[in-house]
């Protein structure tokens, strides 16, 4: 487990992001092992294996997450929904209704 990011890691660069996702696939270490050391939630360290799976270690970039996600984020509200028809994307954010 040297090769593993320290427990008190912060930044997550794609690097030891992808360093964590092959340690669990080959059986180093638990995914439980792994949500405890680094206090990340199942939901997150899920979304790392599928990002590494579909798009390599440019998939665990954080910009490139973002762009790979299908749900939006409401800037007003803080709160993930899906687009509806009506919404507009204006630089990564979808609004609603007319923006004239």
């Amino acid at each position: 487990m040297d090769d593993l990011p320290p427990p008190n890691t912060t930044r997550w660069v794609p690097r030891r992001k992808a360093a964590v996702v092959a340690a669990v696939r080959s059986g180093k270490i638990t995914m439980e092992e792994v949500l405890g050391r680094y206090q990340l939630s199942e939901e997150e360290f899920v979304s790392w294996q599928r990002a590494f799976e579909t798009h390599g270690i440019a998939g665990l970039r954080a910009t490139r997450v973002q762009q790979y996600r299908s749900r939006r984020q409401s800037p007003a509200s803080g709160q993930f929904r899906l687009p509806k028809m009506g919404d507009r994307a204006i630089f990564g954010l979808t609004t609603t209704g007319n923006t004239r």
